[in-house]
């Protein structure tokens, strides 16, 4: 149970960031030799090619409309990689199949990941670059800290994972009805601007 735990807090982060996923797994297997960790997170040449990436992420994670576009090219990494770790975690237990491991870890990373991809598309409406950065460090932040806390307590983390894939749910939600409010009322105020007002069966 707790690889599982472990599994659903790592897949919900790499639905974010998968690449600081990797990267905080494989460092803590370095500096603790955490048994909960498989051992090829910790290679050198693993380390190395998540740090490159997480390094192009941290950048492109940051511009308005690049970040949408990363997105959706990380549609299937993320889940992917959060699967894989998923996998990984539950091949070093014997009491967890890896089939559910891979299951709970992938489908973690592809929830979040979607919350990710709809709130960062509702933030981009925004014209200041500023939220974007804001949330992008804010997850980064989280990242760090659910899979740091994991390693440690992964019951907890699952938890805490939980209630952030939740409430991002509900943020998602409400963010897209204030971008459609939006677009709703600066189209009706367009069509006052050029002499044509709404059609009876047209929302306001």
């Amino acid at each position: 149970m707790e690889s599982l735990a472990l599994a659903f807090s790592s897949g919900w982060a790499s639905g974010i960031n998968s690449y600081l996923v990797v990267l905080v797994l494989g460092m803590a297997d370095r500096v603790g030799a955490f048994a909960s960790i498989p051992d090829v997170l910790g290679r050198w040449d693993v380390l190395t090619v998540a740090g490159l990436m997480y390094a192009f992420e941290f950048v492109a994670d940051k511009i308005p409309y690049v970040d949408s576009a990363w997105d959706v090219v990380s549609t299937a990494i993320r889940p992917l990689v959060g699967g894989v770790v998923g996998v990984l975690i539950a091949g070093d237990s014997t009491a967890l199949n890896e089939l559910v491991g891979g299951v709970v870890g992938g489908g973690s990373a592809l929830a979040s990941h979607s919350v990710k991809t709809g709130t960062r598309m509702a933030v981009n409406t925004v014209p200041e670059p500023f939220s974007n950065i804001g949330i992008s460090v804010g997850e980064d932040v989280a990242v760090l800290a659910v899979v740091w806390f994991a390693v440690e307590h992964p019951y907890a983390a699952a938890t805490v994972a939980a209630v952030l894939l939740v409430a991002g749910l509900v943020l998602l939600w409400l963010a897209w009805r204030t971008v459609r409010r939006g677009w709703l009322r600066f189209r009706a105020w367009r069509e006052r601007r050029t002499g044509r007002g709404p059609s009876p069966d047209q929302p306001v």
